[in-house]
């Protein structure tokens, strides 16, 4: 083991241990169960979202292997989803399932990727299809970031690092009217916020059709769709629907209170959706703020968009474990990536079903080392 897999795996731990402490008054166990839990690899959280009883906890991906052990599995082309702008790249010969870039800020200036930001104002895509970097200073960071605000109305401030909705900032702008993640922002206010920002993106933001719309306005639902590989062939063992709620707002997260709904795979109905409890986990048949149905309801165009996402992740065999972030834009099975991560989180998955019941999951994780057992 290298220095740098031992720093990082020591890193991973941290965070481990970290999520434990910060949710120790959440959930109140005993301290002989948190032994047991822990023991086994376990959260004292898991014990509220799984069935660990009867010798079951055997087929969950458990937390020490989630935080320690799947971040290896990408190995040195983890970079290739960690950044958000190489992960754009990553995804240039597939560019109408990817955002614009406009930009990046860094160091209080616009840096334009690949192309000048007025000469490319109408541009989707200022930066050039091959990914090749190119960067002009193209101003003070402040003034372009408005401009662009003001010109397209909505845009994605994103650092170019971290994952679960951290560090994301969207934002609108109508009528002299700022928000950023729904809160009312005066000029000042704005232009403090970018002045302060330092290699963050700015993004297009992507618009979810009704189907999404319907369920909760107030944020963009995503699909989080896996693939792993088989016999060299990529497949989806397991893909769930996030919707946000007046908890989670304006943000879609589990882990903030949104709802998690699995997908049939094959049929792309929806189950009951999942949400993390304030006191007992529970499961929706209709989104508790909205009252629209969920459980029963078929996903339009999902055979196109799981087939789309698998010719993309056979594109790209050098990343085998990837949970995609997918926005539909159309009933018709359009849709965009507005993110890709390396170790995707197992709560939001498993609070359906233990992912080692496939043998396919299994196999992967065991021929990745993933497994502590």
């Amino acid at each position: 083991m290298t220095l740098r897999s031992i720093y990082l795996t020591g890193t991973k731990l941290q965070r481990l241990v970290r999520s434990e402490l910060d949710t120790r008054e959440t959930y109140d166990l005993p301290l002989r169960r948190r032994l047991w839990l822990w023991r086994r690899g376990f959260l004292s959280r898991s014990d509220y979202l799984y069935d660990l009883e009867g010798g079951r906890h055997r087929q969950y991906l458990t937390d020490f292997e989630r935080f320690v052990r799947t971040p290896r599995i990408n190995g040195e082309w983890t970079v290739a989803l960690s950044n958000k702008l190489v992960f754009h790249w990553m995804l240039a010969p597939f560019d109408e399932h990817r955002p614009a870039v406009y930009g990046m800020v860094r160091d209080g200036r616009f840096l334009s990727v690949g192309g000048d930001a007025d000469t490319n104002a109408g541009d989707r895509h200022p930066m050039p299809a091959g990914g090749a970097v190119t960067t002009e200073d193209q101003g003070d960071a402040t003034a372009e970031v408005t401009r662009r605000l003001e010109r397209e109305g909505r845009l994605v401030l994103k650092w170019i690092k971290g994952g679960g909705g951290q560090n994301v900032y969207l934002c609108s702008y109508r009528d002299g009217d700022y928000r950023v993640n729904g809160e009312a922002k005066t000029a000042a206010e704005f232009d403090d916020l970018v002045s302060g920002l330092d290699d963050y993106l700015v993004c297009e933001h992507v618009e979810q059709f009704d189907f999404g719309a319907s369920i909760y306005p107030e944020t963009t639902n995503t699909l989080r769709i896996i693939t792993m590989y088989d016999d060299g062939e990529p497949f989806v063992p397991i893909a769930i629907l996030r919707t946000g709620t007046d908890r989670s707002a304006p943000m879609d997260n589990f882990s903030k209170g949104g709802l998690s709904a699995e997908i049939d795979v094959e049929t792309g109905t929806l189950g009951a959706a999942a949400q993390l409890p304030e006191e007992d986990l529970v499961f929706r048949s209709e989104h508790p703020d909205t009252g629209e149905q969920i459980e029963g309801v078929e996903l339009p165009g999902w055979e196109a968009i799981r087939d789309g996402v698998l010719e993309i992740a056979a594109e790209n065999a050098h990343v085998p474990y990837v949970g995609w972030d997918v926005v539909p834009t159309d009933d018709s099975g359009g849709f965009q990536i507005i993110e890709g991560n390396s170790y995707p989180g197992a709560k939001s998955l498993q609070v359906h079903r233990p992912l080692l019941a496939d043998d396919r999951v299994r196999a992967f994780y065991e021929q990745h080392d993933v497994l502590d057992r």
